[in-house]
């Protein structure tokens, strides 16, 4: 099953559970075998051998949907649709072209249609993250400086 073939939004309880049980013992067993790079795994009678780095992403797959989230998996190389790329960043579609024809954020065109790379669009998001971290943090040390109770 690919990520655009799962129509479910949301796991249900009971995939939740089960999900937090995966995601613990994996979690564990990832610690306690560190020097390990594959593991097996057994499904129906068939043996596979899965990369660690699999792995890692299945547990940080797992642990999301332990805490009721959707999860959405999708290839660095991907390129987004302007909305799409918008949804990500939490911002409307015309702030994000705004901030597409200001050069704030690479893109390419497909005829009239402009799309963005999730690779770019996630360094984007991180460069972002961290001034407003920064932000945060510079308002935090005033507010302790002039001894404002927080």
């Amino acid at each position: 099953m690919s990520a655009a073939d799962d129509t479910k939004e949301f796991p249900d309880p009971e995939e939740v559970y089960l999900a937090r049980e995966s995601a613990s013992e994996l979690s564990r067993l990832l610690r306690d075998r560190p020097s390990e790079d594959r593991a097996l795994v057994q499904m129906d009678g068939a043996d596979l051998v899965l990369p660690r780095h699999a792995i890692e992403l299945l547990r940080s797959l797992l642990t999301q949907m332990a805490q009721g989230n959707a999860v959405t998996i999708m290839p660095v190389h991907a390129e987004l649709t302007t909305q799409e790329a918008a949804n990500i960043l939490n911002v409307s579609r015309p702030h994000l072209v705004k901030l597409l024809e200001q050069g704030e954020l690479p893109f390419s065109r497909i005829g009239t249609h402009r799309r963005i790379k999730f690779q770019d669009l996630m360094a984007y998001k991180r460069k972002q993250d961290a001034e407003s971290e920064e932000a945060m943090q510079a308002l935090a040390d005033q507010a302790q400086e002039h001894d404002m109770g927080y």
